[in-house]
């Protein structure tokens, strides 16, 4: 059972939301002043997924996401300065600038990415998780993946492979709705992601991505449940209130559909909540949100005036640094 979340936790579950909330209307803004270049992949309308679902993570769990990431490098504890200096493509960035929005990790957090290539990260994550049981560790693994995902054979090789060797990974699918621009059902045969588990005899629940209490109690029973019995698979309902990408024009859902889905917006829904069980009132969550914007503030100060990457960093971390001394190198021929 999931432990009891105190006052303290859940203003800090509202404050991590209003942060990844803004964080990422800010670098819409940054993008379309030609601050952040390549692609950008918003994560407005599902912060309670990470948030919630990170809350449930251990400090030595693994974590995997694909390219919709910087809410979840956020929610997991990386600091926002230098994630947003990543987006900007700085020397002081994550990754050194060289990863850009697709890109986050961290070693230290156990965090292994941003994956960009749709379901390349799924394999790796069951590699771990196989790592982890070879090694008797307490640990776990949590993937998370979109909807779109599940009908690739990333998905089912790993998921398979999890099942068989019954590994501590938990795949966590972001069922905002849409593949890119194609709705779940025109694409999946099976609609309720979760179902899919079937196939493999796992267990598998479908949870209300946009409850982020729902969510930190369903994730903290799925890692509970891979830790001791294998693989889980968790789909989590939710919407994307931004397209896509920033290219995206979204010709392929209309603004009254948008629209019905903010009005179950995560973050005013667990606003409201607090409020209604005392735990806050609307001046206390306005003095958090007035704090967001100040944090805000310092981050996109940091990352602007973040240095660009030396040109000698394009020769680093290629595949590995030369062997000290080395007096000699071999050439090989065909």
């Amino acid at each position: 059972m999931a432990r009891e979340l105190s006052k303290q936790d859940l203003l800090e579950l509202y404050r991590q939301m209003v942060l990844i909330r803004r964080f990422e209307e800010k670098s819409a803004e940054l993008y379309t002043e030609g601050k952040i270049g390549g692609f950008l992949h918003l994560y407005i309308g599902e912060e309670a997924i990470a948030v919630g679902a990170s809350k449930a993570l251990g400090e030595h769990d693994h974590l995997f996401t694909a390219y919709r990431d910087h809410g979840w490098a956020i929610a997991r504890g990386l600091d926002p300065r230098r994630v947003m200096a990543e987006l900007l493509g700085k020397a002081t960035g994550v990754s050194g600038g060289k990863g850009g929005s697709m890109h986050l990790a961290s070693a230290e957090h156990r965090y292994w990415g941003g994956h960009a290539i749709v379901g390349g990260h799924l394999p790796l994550a069951t590699g771990v998780g196989l790592a982890v049981r070879y090694n008797a560790e307490p640990d776990a693994v949590l993937c998370v993946l979109g909807e779109g995902t599940t009908n690739i054979g990333y998905f089912h090789e790993s998921i398979n492979l999890a099942a068989v060797w019954k590994l501590p990974v938990v795949f966590l699918v972001e069922n905002n709705q849409y593949g890119m621009g194609t709705e779940v059902g025109r694409a999946s045969a099976v609609s309720h992601i979760f179902q899919k588990g079937c196939a493999y005899d796992i267990a598998h629940r479908q949870v209300n991505g946009q409850n982020v209490l729902e969510m930190y109690e369903a994730v903290d029973e799925a890692l509970a449940h891979a830790r001791r019995d294998g693989p889980y698979l968790l789909e989590a309902v939710t919407y994307r209130y931004s397209g896509h990408s920033m290219g995206d024009p979204e010709r392929y859902r209309s603004k009254a559909e948008i629209e019905e889905w903010r009005e179950r917006d995560p973050i005013q829904r667990l606003g409201d909540a607090l409020i209604a069980g005392g735990t806050a009132d609307a001046a206390g969550l306005d003095q958090v949100r007035q704090a967001v914007e100040v944090e805000l503030a310092e981050i996109v100060t940091f990352a602007e005036e973040s240095p660009e990457p030396a040109d000698a960093a394009l020769w680093e971390h290629i595949y590995v640094n030369p062997i000290p001394d080395r007096q000699e190198v071999t050439t090989w021929h065909a």
